[in-house]
């Protein structure tokens, strides 16, 4: 593959997609930026952490170093995400039964282990791919309702003032 090809397809595996749900009535739209767990995103990825409200980490229920390389993604998102972002962790390819390497319970433990949500998808027959949606979009509207008002947004800027002030920052 010549370097090119190569650059295309970083930015083809990078580029945003809009996915619309239906969600209690309501129309939502979710932007997802799938990096297909590449180490070589890993320096470009942490800057799309700091804006997520919601982060799916998918592993491969038939490849166990994948499912090994969750706790680096997990790790990444603990350093750069907001502290109270959504997270789903997805064992994909179910359909697969008879090359499992990573069974339900092993997945499920290491969610529970964290706190976090845990279900099994398969992309190629679409098993629960919409529920995955579905889940976080359930998490982020309960986040966001149980979260308290904020006082309204400003716009960021430059104050000019006789003493320092500790700026604050709020990203979800």
């Amino acid at each position: 593959m010549k370097q090119d090809d190569e650059l295309e397809v970083l930015v083809l595996r990078t580029r945003a997609k809009i996915r619309t749900i239906e969600l209690d009535g309501k129309t939502i739209k979710l932007q997802i930026w799938d990096t297909a767990g590449q180490e070589r995103f890993r320096t470009i990825t942490s800057s799309y952490y700091r804006g997520a409200h919601g982060i799916i980490v998918v592993y491969d229920v038939t490849d166990n170093e994948s499912f090994n390389n969750v706790k680096q993604w997990l790790h990444e998102i603990d350093r750069y995400a907001c502290e109270n972002v959504n997270k789903l962790l997805v064992g994909n390819k179910c359909d697969l039964e008879g090359k499992r390497v990573v069974s339900t319970e092993m997945g499920k433990e290491f969610a529970d282990g964290l706190g976090i949500e845990f279900l099994e998808t398969s992309a190629k027959t679409s098993t629960n791919v919409e529920q995955a949606f579905l889940t976080m979009a359930s998490q982020i509207k309960a986040r966001m309702k149980n979260q308290p008002s904020a006082a309204p947004a400003t716009k960021p800027g430059v104050s000019l003032r006789s003493q320092q002030v500790k700026k604050e920052s709020s990203c979800c």
